[in-house]
């Protein structure tokens, strides 16, 4: 699989993932608590254990750098830029048609969320085409100085380009959250190991149950839901004011925490934190040998999940279902190439499960010719076969005329 190497830290931009190589399976998950009386009794009593703490890697020279840097150029041409700022936006509907004719000149795939609270997403295409993009936006009133996180790969891991609007660029579902007004307190990866090993700091992780399986902070709060829409519910039945009074927050990219936090603020919660740049930031930040984090960080696009140096875990993907799966679950009775695993099985219809049928027939057919089987790759692949069928039409028709 590719070998990805992150972009330098003098960019500073943040690493957001992928490479391969086969990994041993996560370590410890972390600990759930749910209910109420019991949940908040383990909630009160959850602290984080020390690790021994060891100096960081020494840096390379200014000619290693340089070297490494033109190899990973050669070696890893795309970037993938996740990217997000809050800000109010009242012309979404005049900024969407441009923004896309933005990616499609410059081949830049993926998805990107506007809504009148900001804009969310993550694009990927060559260094330049991503610059073009991203100097674009910066020149729209308002989005100047988005938060973007960046890595180097050889695989573009979208298939199209789509500009979504939206009610809200992550979804809670609460009216009135207002992240530029009142979100937490930004802590740096740094920092972040000290704050979350008090035991007077309750520490909560806000992303789907889904996610948590394959990775966490050592004993972080599991909220179990399955998006983010439930998390106001787990708050009110599980978090009270006067009996947390330190709470710390993360997510992937810090996005779903700038939201968790308002929203906590604004239920009278006065010590809140959360981490900056989120579990990617404090991954490429922290040397592994000082982390406090266990497993793999779950990612929404084709990679999956990425390990502790920013690269391609061991998790594949159930096309049925989106789930993650190790190559050991792939090896269940359950589990059927595109079809379903454990997760959904016996969940889906008989509709669903010959729609997937046919998907993975498609699937293996692209395959076969070494084409791209969805997206805009796929697309042109198609076209060019018609043109080609039509061609070789009117050749037959003209030599059946002469």
């Amino acid at each position: 699989m590719a070998e990805e190497l992150n972009l330098p830290a003098g960019s500073g931009e943040i690493a957001d993932l992928q490479s391969s190589n086969n990994r041993q399976d996560a370590s410890k998950k972390c600990s759930n608590v749910m209910g109420s009386d019991s949940g908040n009794a383990a909630i009160g009593a959850a602290h984080q254990r020390p690790v021994d703490k060891q100096p960081p890697s020494a840096k390379s020279s200014e000619s290693e750098d340089a070297e490494q840097q033109l190899m990973s150029t050669v070696t890893a041409p795309y970037v993938t830029c996740a990217l997000y700022k809050f800000v109010v936006l009242r012309n979404v509907e005049q900024l969407r048609q441009p923004l896309l004719q933005q990616m499609f000149d410059n081949q830049v795939y993926g998805t990107l969320l506007l809504a009148e609270e900001g804009i969310n997403g993550t694009i990927a295409g060559t260094q330049m085409a991503i610059d073009k993009v991203l100097a674009w936006l910066a020149g729209q009133p308002g989005l100047d100085g988005i938060d973007t996180k960046k890595s180097l790969h050889r695989d573009v891991p979208f298939y199209r380009a789509k500009v979504k609007l939206k009610r809200e660029i992550v979804t809670m579902g609460v009216e009135g959250i207002d992240p530029q007004q009142s979100a937490g307190t930004y802590i740096e990866p740094e920092h972040w190991n000290a704050l979350i090993s008090d035991p007077d700091v309750l520490v909560v992780d806000t992303r789907n149950d889904y996610e948590v399986q394959i990775g966490s902070f050592e004993e972080a709060v599991d909220p179990q839901t399955t998006n983010f829409r439930d998390f106001p519910a787990w708050v009110e039945n599980n978090l009270h004011p006067q009996q947390h009074k330190k709470v710390a927050m993360f997510c992937t990219g810090g996005i779903r925490c700038e939201k968790a936090t308002a929203y906590l603020k604004q239920r009278g919660f006065e010590d809140v934190y959360h981490l900056r740049g989120g579990i990617l930031n404090y991954l490429d930040k922290v040397p592994e040998a000082q982390s406090l984090w266990r497993g793999e960080c779950f990612v929404f696009d084709n990679r999956v999940a990425l390990d502790h140096d920013l690269k391609r875990g061991s998790y594949d993907q159930c096309h049925a279902c989106r789930m993650p799966i190790t190559e050991a679950e792939k090896e269940l009775s359950a589990y059927l190439e595109g079809r379903g695993c454990h997760h959904c099985v016996g969940t889906r219809d008989s509709q669903q499960q010959e729609r997937t049928a046919e998907r993975q027939k498609q699937v293996s057919l692209a395959k076969s010719r070494g084409e791209a089987h969805i997206g805009d790759e796929a697309e042109r692949h198609t076209q060019r076969r018609r043109r080609e069928k039509r061609a070789y039409k009117k050749a037959q028709t003209g030599a059946q005329k002469t």
